[in-house]
Formats: C-alpha cells, structure tokens, sequence
C-alpha cells in the first residue's frame, strides 16, 4: 500500500466514523465507486451546494437552478457526441480477465503518457515498459475503447434505449430554448444545475474522486460571444496561480495579467477570478492549495475554446487534483442539439441572429467535500479538529449541560430549543466537558455553549450567562443568555 493509499484509507476511516460517508451497500462487503452519505456528510454537502448556489447563481443577474431528469433518451446522447466519444481506454489481463483504466494502469507504472493518449500508444506504453497484470502478474491484452454511459431499457418491454445522463450539462442545453423564451428572451442567462450524473467508470478509486454515481454543481452561462461583458475590475485585487499550457509553469496572476499574458478574454478572465474568490474567501483554501491548470492540444476537450481545471493540493490524491473546470465551449452544444433535433435553436439578440455560445462553471461536489475533509482536518497540539469555515459546518454550535445535574440540564435544553430556529444545534451528555468538547472539534463544530452551576445561581454575577468556547484557538467568553442569539447570528454573518 503507497502513501497517498494509507491517507487515503484514514480519511475514509475519519468519514465513517464520524458519519460523513461510507461505501454503498456496505451490509453486503460495499460497491466500488458508490457512496452514501451519513448524517453530517448530507450537512456539509448541502452546505457545499448552498453556498455554490448563493455565490455562483443567487449573487448573479439572469442566473437561474433548474433540475433535469436523470434519464435521458438515446438521440440527445448521439447528438451530443456522447454515444460516440464518452470513452476511456480498457485494457485487460490476459490471465485473471481483471479489467483496468489502461492510463490509469500506466500512470501507476510511473510511465508518464498524454493526457487523451489512444489505444495504440497506451499499448505501446504497456508493452516497452513491461507492465503486468498488478493483480496477478499476467500478460496485459490489446486495449479496446469503452463508452462510460450506463444504458437503461424503457418501456414494457425494455425495447427503448435510453442512458442515465453521464453529466448534468445536457439538461440546460436541452431546455435552453424554453427557458429563453419564458425569460423575456434576455442574454446573458444562466441555467444552473445541482445533480446526480453516471459514469460506469472502469477504475472506481480515491475515495470521492472518480465514482460511478457522481453530484456535479454546474452553471452553463449562454451569450452573444460578441456582447458579452464582464468588469474584471470587481475579480482584479485577487491573485491566485495559473499554470498555462504554453509553459506548464505556475505563474502567479491577476484576471488583468490574465487577459494581456495569456491572451485570454475578458469575461474568461473575470470568471476565473469569481472562482478563485470563492475557493479562498468562502471556503477558505490557502492561497498555495490552489489554482488553474490550463489543458491544451489533445488534453483539452474536442469541443473547448478554453478549458481550465481547477485545481487543490489534496495530500491524500497526491498533490494537485481537479475539483471543477471552466470550459468555453463556444456554439457546439446548441449548434449539435439543433442538428439532432432538427429544430433551431439560434436566436434573434442585439439585431442579429445568431447560436448562443456557452461558458461552463463545471464543480465536482463529492470531490469538493472530500478535498475539504482533507485540508481542514488537522491535528493541532493534542487535539484532532476539522476547521471548516463556519459557514460549512455541519453542526454550527452545540450545548452542553457542565455535569448531570437537573437545573443545568433544564437550562441547557430551553437554550437549545431557541437556538435550533435558526441553526443546527446539538448536545452531548456523555464524558467530562473537555472530551465533549474535544468530540465537537473532531467533527468540526465552530462554537459550544456550556451552561455552568453560575448560570442558574441568582446570587452569581455571571447568573443567565454562559460559556461560549471557540472551537480554532479555545478561547472562551461568557455571553448573556438573552444576548446569545444575537450574538451566534452576528458570530455566522461574520465568519
């Protein structure tokens, strides 16, 4: 087992412990690339997306969720070019008949190959390098392509092909016409999309990194690629790394240097500087975590003007791993649905007809979640803590009740019932006060309130007051209990 194997496992461990997540199925050994999510891990994703969905779509003119079906017919997968190009490279042994991810295969070798490389040269790759089954030692066989989509049968009589939709990106160019004609036929317009998407991937691994039942955060902005404008001057006092494909080398930048270095436009420029904000102001990635990388030549998607990965340094996948993308994906995606179709699906705007061209802000949220369990969980002198920014924590505060006593735990609890209007609060009634605490800082919660003998005793000074600990430095204050909602509102707003 490698390094990055063994964090690997330890995250997943930290997960199911805690209840964050853990294997599909997991009564009957687990499924390869299937997870559930336990109770915190629904909390903190659906924090995750709440976020994404205020920063991304509820911030923005014209910018709208919408929700498609996870089912598709046939025809928009053809049109789309999925039918034909959703492919990996399989390779399998000749011996045991186990199948792998052929670049994946060779990656692990240590041989380095192209991003995109085709069967030809990953066979030839196997080949020179002497690369055997890793299961069994046997002899590798030729490679062959494997469509990704998992087909299902519709009808009675199961005689209707469709698909389970390989991205979520389909249903905003499949409703794009409707929703443009309901939306006063204004450009630009976002539809936006928070959903489920499958792949029937060869080599499930890494936890949340490559599965096969996926949730993706997706917002397909369409615009006159002539009209389209975007003030770089709001995005411009953020710099963040960028490495180009033209020198593979990281480069710090501004979106203005990214417009005159790299020759990029504007509005491109402008939604790399809005990404980077929300991965080092909202979520609080340290600045060195992150950054774009630029895919180029046969890397770059077939369909993609411009296509940036963005990318965080997850120590557990090895180093810099892709968590989401900004693609420019020109006319393509209407132009190729309009042809399917045969319907069209240009549009009359600014006194000219044209095929709205797309600008895709593509996030892998399984991944997201669990790179942030990786950057935020850390071991700080003796204690274990998941320092999440407060407004992803699952649990945002908790009471506690000091010892077992009958007019603390009364307190304790009409203090939890007021607060849990507004947040997510829970109690722990068992251990001493530092093991409950220290169980609060494991899973991430920001603030604990404790009420003591001198909250319930009139003759205290600090009578209907209590102790409200943070969770990053422990620091401690005591707050009035009728100034405490006030106070945890203003705490959240904050933070």
């Amino acid at each position: 087992m490698t390094v990055d194997e063994m964090k690997i496992d330890n995250i997943i461990a930290y997960a199911k412990s805690k209840g964050f997540f853990w294997p599909s199925a997991e009564l009957y050994g687990g499924a390869s690339g299937i997870f559930d999510y336990g109770h915190l891990g629904s909390l903190l994703k659906s924090r995750f997306e709440r976020e994404w969905l205020r920063y991304f779509v509820d911030s923005r003119k014209n910018c709208w969720l919408i929700e498609g079906s996870n089912m598709l017919p046939e025809k928009p997968l053809i049109a789309s070019g999925h039918a034909s190009r959703f492919n990996d490279v399989l390779v399998g042994c000749s011996k045991c008949h186990t199948y792998f991810r052929a670049d994946v295969l060779v990656a692990e070798n240590g041989v380095k190959i192209s991003e995109g490389a085709t069967s030809d040269e990953l066979d030839s790759a196997i080949k020179s390098n002497g690369i055997k089954c890793p299961k069994c030692g046997g002899v590798m066989l030729p490679s062959k392509s494997f469509n990704m989509m998992l087909d299902v049968g519709l009808g009675p009589e199961k005689n209707e092909k469709g698909y389970l939709r390989p991205e979520t990106a389909q249903s905003a160019y499949l409703n794009f016409q409707r929703e443009f004609n309901i939306l006063r036929k204004s450009l630009p317009m976002g539809l936006a999309i928070i959903g489920r998407a499958y792949r029937n991937e060869i080599s499930p691994r890494q936890g949340l990194y490559r599965m096969r039942e996926l949730v993706q955060a997706e917002l397909q902005l369409f615009f006159d690629p002539e009209n389209f404008r975007s003030d770089i001057s709001e995005v411009n006092d953020i710099r963040f790394t960028v490495v180009p494909y033209s020198t593979k080398k990281p480069d710090q930048m501004n979106a203005e240097e990214i417009v005159s270095k790299l020759n990029i436009p504007e509005f491109y420029a402008y939604h790399m500087g809005l990404i980077a904000n929300f991965y080092m102001k909202v979520l609080r990635i340290p600045a060195e975590k992150f950054r774009f990388l630029e895919k180029g030549g046969d890397e770059k998607a077939f369909y993609n003007k411009l296509h940036m990965d963005i990318e965080v340094d997850v120590e557990s996948w090895g180093g810099f791993k892709e968590v989401g993308g900004l693609h420019y994906r020109g006319d393509y995606d209407l132009s190729s649905h309009s042809k399917g179709s045969g319907q069209d699906l240009s549009v009359v705007a600014n006194g000219k007809k044209f095929v709205p061209n797309v600008l895709e802000l593509s996030f892998g949220v399984d991944r997201n979640i669990f790179m942030l369990i990786d950057v935020f969980y850390r071991q700080v002198d003796d204690r274990n803590i998941l320092m999440l920014p407060s407004v992803l924590a699952p649990v945002q505060a908790a009471v506690f009740a000091l010892q077992k006593d009958e007019k603390l735990e009364k307190k304790s609890q009409e203090i939890l019932d007021s607060l849990r209007r507004f947040l997510k609060v829970e109690t722990d009634v068992s251990g001493s006060i530092g093991r409950r605490y220290a169980r609060m800082d494991e899973i991430g919660t920001p603030l604990c309130i404790t009420v003591d003998f001198n909250t319930v005793d009139e003759k205290s000074a600090d009578y209907n007051t209590v102790t409200v600990r943070k969770r990053d430095d422990k620091s401690q204050e005591r707050v009035q209990i009728s100034q405490l909602e006030n106070t945890l509102k203003k705490y959240f707003e904050v933070c």
